[in-house]
């Protein structure tokens, strides 16, 4: 008797998710550089005060220390999507990574404020175009299925721990060398990805070139960028000031205007039936969400082990390298848990445990169990949080096709930068004003977990369908496999 040979659907997905030896190499090449942007978010953090004294910045002006990265960082993100998309995405990944390197050398050998502020504006710039670009080298080169879920399953793993041990990694470094090491580091890192990325990765852009959208390019990047001034102001001086005001608005006329110069475009930066899509709309708000909101319970918690428990800064970076560790724990079993339910199903349940597991924080007190309970529910969190991460890059540009990638991917990266950026000044200012410290930390979580498992509602209302047509939802995330 003929003994059956067919691989079953189990064993065609796990030979699917293989990846060769270029495969991987690619893969590093592209989350390394993931990571190094990810770092350059939170590795300058703890050594801002130390920066202040040695290049003579008051303290009002350290939050230019972020804020000069996360302008370009986020305001030129879409823009650079689309250039990749035309021109050529490795050829942008290139210059992204020269322009992120010669930056942090600048940032690294600073004689004063303006060569730093210059440097670090450089640094987001360069990140601008490294991040979309990346993200659409990615999903080109790996197709929709197991082993895209397997190379974003990573991708998002780095992503969420490097913005972790930066929190830890500047602090020791500071500590032992300096804060210019911190910069160093991020030098060293594209010194080490530059040689070996135009030898793996493939060209990649769009059969045709279509003109690029000036007006829609100038209206978007306006917006975001008055947009992520406003937020990142108001998070140091409040929503009071008239600078934070003009640019507020200034943001929000300059993004309705955008919508108005796209639906009347032959050739848009961004097309508004792709906004439109129930997957693209509604995977984004779940992403900004998710992004948004656990940066807050990050940073509140940040200010509840130091302020309240009396924990100095390397503890408390230890207490987030916990969740660190786990993100990779969770990185490696997100891209499972996706191919057996899908990506909404994922995205929807993340939420929900992210913000249920957010709760628990209500029960923080001023004993030392207190400290056990932060690192156990932030850890927790983070695994839901990096599950939502994945599943939301997926639910996004699945369906999408490869012309479309890097616009698709632009998304999803402003969403990323818009919701790191948002969280803190919306509901962090809370805990940061409030008269007691600990109550403006509990204000804040019971807002946080509420606006999380309201979002998880909403994803899963705007992503389902009739029983009917079932079959074909899932097929983008599931049926593929």
């Amino acid at each position: 008797m003929a003994i059956d040979t067919t691989p079953t659907p189990v064993a065609e997905r796990r030979t699917a998710a293989r990846l060769s030896t270029r495969d991987r190499l690619v893969l590093f090449v592209l989350c390394a550089a993931q990571f190094m942007v990810a770092l350059d978010f939170s590795v300058l953090n703890v050594a801002l005060p130390v920066l202040g004294a040695d290049l003579g910045m008051s303290t009002s002006a350290l939050q230019w220390a972020v804020t000069a990265f996360a302008l370009p960082s986020g305001g030129f993100l879409l823009l650079f999507g689309r250039i990749g998309d035309l021109y050529g995405r490795r050829r942008l990944f290139l210059c992204g990574l020269a322009l992120f390197g010669a930056a942090s050398l600048l940032a690294t050998l600073a004689w004063n404020p303006a060569s730093f502020l210059t440097g670090r504006a450089l640094q987001g710039l360069g990140a601008a175009a490294i991040v979309p670009t990346g993200m659409s080298l990615l999903t080109t080169t790996f197709p929709e299925g197991p082993a895209r879920d397997r190379a974003l399953g990573i991708s998002g793993t780095l992503l969420s721990l490097g913005f972790t041990v930066g929190m830890v990694a500047g602090g020791v470094l500071t500590d032992l060398l300096s804060w210019r090491s911190t910069m160093g580091l991020l030098a060293l890192f594209a010194l080490v990805v530059l040689p070996l990325a135009p030898r793996l990765l493939p060209e990649s852009r769009t059969p045709e070139r279509p003109r690029l959208d000036v007006p829609g390019a100038v209206a978007v990047t306006g917006g975001l960028l008055a947009l992520i001034y406003a937020l990142t102001t108001a998070a140091e001086h409040g929503f009071g000031r008239i600078d934070v005001l003009v640019a507020l608005v200034a943001g929000l006329v300059l993004l309705a205007a955008f919508v108005a110069v796209e639906s009347r475009t032959s050739a848009p930066l961004v097309s508004l039936p792709m906004l439109r899509r129930r997957t693209v709309a509604w995977g984004n708000l779940g992403g900004l969400v998710t992004f948004s909101m656990m940066s807050t319970v990050v940073f509140v918690l940040t200010l509840y082990l130091q302020e309240v428990l009396g924990l100095g800064a390397f503890e408390t970076g230890l207490v987030f390298g916990v969740q660190g560790v786990l993100s990779v724990v969770a990185g490696s079993c997100a891209p499972r848990v996706i191919g057996r339910f899908g990506a909404r199903r994922t995205l929807v349940g993340a939420l929900a445990g992210q913000g249920a597991v957010g709760l628990s924080l209500l029960a923080l007190g001023e004993g030392g169990w207190s400290v056990v309970l932060a690192t156990a529910a932030v850890s927790l969190a983070s695994m839901c949080h990096l599950g939502a991460i994945i599943s939301y890059g997926l639910t996004v540009t699945s369906g999408v096709p490869d012309e479309e990638q890097g616009l698709a991917t632009g998304l999803v990266t402003s969403t990323q930068q818009v919701g790191i950026t948002v969280g803190i000044p919306l509901l962090g200012v809370l805990a940061t004003t409030a008269t007691d410290l600990r109550t403006g930390v509990h204000t804040v979580l019971v807002l946080d977990a509420v606006i999380v498992l309201a979002a998880a509602v909403l994803v899963a209302v705007g992503l389902r369908v009739a029983r009917a047509e079932s079959g074909a939802v899932e097929a983008e995330t599931v049926g593929t496999r």
